[in-house]
């Protein structure tokens, strides 16, 4: 499908607001003012909120099906949109490596914490729900998001070490106090 978003009147507000959920949603710019999208049930129902949006700011949304287009239409859109999702996978894929920098980082300098483990577990957590997003809009089955499932499982897999380093080193300083409490070792 072809969006042509109209917002000339629209306040600056809800010009970004319409923009933010294309983005959100997956949709793929063309050229200004003009999106692409998978003509599938879960696109159709995305592009009502984006239409709802446009006409709270005074817009509107013109849905063309790309079904007549030909070839040459069709292949302009594909590009678009999968040039758009590979951007994407490149983007989660700079995150993992760089959630597995910092995983690398704490064990280095031996910051084993609660605390730390809780900000590196809302960060996986973050990752997690962004593959989700990703994932739902993957409808080419590009063999980058195998990729970028695989790097996500090794990012979980590093966490679980590092939970289990700080682990260890809690109940081992535990055990020092308890020693250093009752005078037992």
């Amino acid at each position: 499908m072809v969006l042509i978003v109209r917002l000339t009147g629209a306040t600056s507000r809800h010009r970004v607001a319409v923009w933010r959920e294309l983005r959100r949603i997956g949709a793929a710019p063309v050229t200004q003012g003009v999106w692409t999208v998978p003509d599938t049930p879960h696109f159709k129902e995305a592009v009502t909120k984006v239409e709802e949006l446009a006409l709270k700011g005074s817009g509107d949304v013109i849905v063309l099906s790309t079904a007549t287009a030909g070839a040459t239409g069709d292949e302009a859109m594909l590009y678009a949109f999968r040039t758009q999702r590979l951007e994407e996978w490149e983007e989660f894929g700079g995150d993992c490596r760089k959630f597995e920098a910092e995983i690398a980082k704490e064990i280095r300098i031996e910051k084993f914490t609660l605390a730390e483990l809780e900000e590196e577990e809302q960060s996986m957590d973050r990752l997690r729900r962004w593959h989700r997003e990703l994932k739902s809009r993957n409808v080419l089955d590009l063999p980058e998001a195998s990729a970028a499932e695989e790097h996500l499982k090794a990012c979980g897999e590093a966490l679980d070490e590092y939970a289990e380093m700080v682990y260890a080193r809690l109940h081992h300083d535990d055990s020092q106090d308890e020693t250093a409490l009752t005078g037992k070792g």
